[in-house]
Formats: C-alpha cells, sequence, structure tokens
C-alpha cells in the first residue's frame, strides 16, 4: 500500500498522474489542489481530493499527517513562456514551494519527486546528444528555478537524508490536457489543428529540434524511477530521459502520412523561438537506463497514430 500527495494535480502532467496512480497503487492517492483550479470530475470522484497550496506549508504538512502520506509528486510549477511573463511568481512558486515540499518531507519522512526540465540547459551547453553531467546554465526563469530545485533537493538528501528523486522532462505531448505555455506546446497544439482540420501556425521555426516525448512515456518515467532500487543511483536530481527529436517540419510530415490535406504556416513568437535557441536538440539519456532500466516505448510515428486516432475521436471527426 502507498500513500502518495500529487501537488499541482489538474496541470498538464498532474491530472493523468493521479488517474494512473490510482490505477496502480492501493492505498490513498491524494489530489492536492488550488481553489482556482479545482480537479475535474473524473479525479474527484475516483479518490481523495484536498486544498494544497504549495505555498502553504502548513496545508502540505497537514495532508501529509492527515493521509500518512509517503511519497509526494510535486508538479507545481509555472512553465516556461509563463514564468517568463511572471518571473517572481515563478520563483515563489518553483523554489518558495519546493522548500516547503522538502521541509514537510524532512520532518515527515516522506520522499519527494520533483520534476526538473530541458529548460535546466542553456547557450553554453553541447546542444547534440546533451550529457547528463555539463554545464546548466539556463537565460530563462524556468530554468533557472529548474537547476535550482535541482540542486536543493540533492542537499536535503545529502544533508537529511530525505528520498530525493527526479527526471529532467522533455517537451510532453498529450491528448489528455490541452497546453499550458510551454515552450514546445507547438508540439500539441500541431495535432490538435491537424485533428479539427484547421490550418497550423506555427510558433517555432523550421529546424528548430527539441527533444519531445508522449505522455504515456513520461508518465511512466515517473513512477518507475520512484519505484526503482536506489542502490543503483549515481545520480538523483536528475535524469536525462529521451525519446525523439525533432523540428516543425519534420513532425507536419508525419502528420500528412495520416492527414494529406494538412496545411502550416510559420508564425515565430519570439520569446518562444528564443527560449527554444538556448535548449538542447537531443538529450543523452544513457545514465537513466543504466541506472533504473529507462526505456521509451513510444517513436514520432506510433505517437501519431494514436495521438491523432484519440484527438479525432474526441472532436468527433
Amino acid at each position: 500500500m502507498k500513500n502518495i500527495l500529487i501537488i499541482g494535480s489538474t496541470g498538464q502532467i498532474g491530472s493523468e498522474l493521479t488517474m494512473k496512480l490510482r490505477g496502480i497503487y492501493n492505498g490513498n492517492i491524494v489530489a492536492g489542489y488550488i481553489p482556482g483550479a479545482k480537479p475535474n470530475e473524473t479525479i474527484r470522484e475516483s479518490g481523495p481530493c484536498e486544498i494544497v497550496d504549495i505555498t502553504n506549508a502548513q496545508q502540505i504538512a497537514d495532508t501529509v499527517s492527515k493521509y500518512k502520506i509517503d511519497t509526494i509528486y510535486n508538479l507545481a510549477a509555472l512553465l516556461s513562456a509563463v514564468a517568463e511573463a511572471k518571473p517572481q511568481l515563478a520563483w515563489k512558486i518553483g523554489m518558495g514551494g519546493l522548500f516547503n515540499v522538502l521541509e514537510v518531507a524532512r520532518e515527515m519522512n516522506s520522499a519527494v519527486f520533483t520534476p526538473s526540465s530541458i529548460g535546466v540547459f542553456g547557450n553554453n551547453t553541447p546542444k547534440d546528444k546533451t550529457p547528463q553531467d555539463t554545464i546548466r546554465n539556463p537565460r530563462t526563469m524556468y530554468g533557472v528555478t529548474k537547476v535550482s530545485g535541482e540542486l536543493l533537493s540533492d542537499y536535503y538528501f545529502t544533508r537529511f537524508g530525505v528520498d530525493t528523486r527526479s527526471v529532467r522532462f522533455p517537451g510532453l505531448i498529450s491528448y489528455v490536457t490541452p497546453p499550458g505555455g510551454g515552450t514546445t506546446d507547438y508540439a500539441v497544439d500541431i495535432y490538435y489543428s491537424a485533428a479539427k482540420g484547421e490550418t497550423f501556425e506555427c510558433p517555432i521555426a523550421k529546424g528548430t529540434f527539441m527533444d519531445m516525448m508522449y505522455m504515456p512515456d513520461a508518465l511512466r518515467a515517473a513512477i518507475e524511477i520512484m519505484e526503482a532500487d536506489p542502490s543503483k543511483f549515481i545520480h538523483r536530481n536528475s535524469f536525462n530521459i529521451a525519446s525523439m527529436s525533432f523540428d516543425p517540419e519534420i513532425i507536419f510530415n508525419k502528420i500528412k502520412e495520416y492527414e494529406p490535406d494538412f496545411r502550416m504556416n510559420y508564425k515565430v513568437d519570439p520569446l518562444r523561438q528564443a527560449i527554444a535557441d538556448s535548449w538542447p536538440n537531443s538529450l543523452d539519456d544513457t545514465c537513466a537506463r543504466e541506472e533504473w532500466g529507462w526505456k521509451p516505448e513510444y517513436d514520432l510515428d506510433e505517437m501519431t497514430r494514436d495521438m491523432l486516432a484519440k484527438l479525432k475521436e474526441k472532436f468527433g471527426r
């Protein structure tokens, strides 16, 4: 039996991870949310839900105590483009919130998963097959909070023995939760446009490669790393994980194999393009594969077939 708290259960990852965890484990799988973002009906009816604002340490502590939580999934964050518009809030949630979670975990002996991102890397990082251990010098508030979060999580493990673990997510693609303001979200939007029969306006320039991952693989990674034998860990916070890398032209042409009439124009967003240009083209996930057996299941073709089928069903086409 496991008792798990998901903070940020209504976000892009959280809404799907909550249901995935409830399908796997017996115990209290608690969906933590803030009043302005209530869980959907499925989440509310399938298990316990509690108001847990990550900036409120007492709310976190009370929920962990009430449900005897042994694992906290800390998913609260502002995504990259939104964080640039609201840097102070991004820091308050990303770092102040993480500090609250880690303190509660230290006091109550809970394990903590806090996702990191390809956003930790910057312009001086090797672009292709970016190594696990390399320069991390982001120029975005999102990236700054993620690097700082990796370091703080490692500190709480080495200093206090808190079982902190993390993966660096690439761009995540899902048919369940709408995009939420991330730089890689064009790769979600493009499928929505294709499934609706609309022309897509791409905010990212041709030739811009970024690592991407289908949500089922991302959910599996978040669960498998917390189940892994830590005696094999050399790293903890945070592991590169990878699945596929493409630019807008590659994903457009792949979609056209299934939707021949699909059309795309470019309308580059300077902010998102600048962020994308600072990120790696692809990640080397050898350490995750060797230390806890990471292996993706979806490639671009399998993801495209599944995304289009699910979205066309969703839109009644």
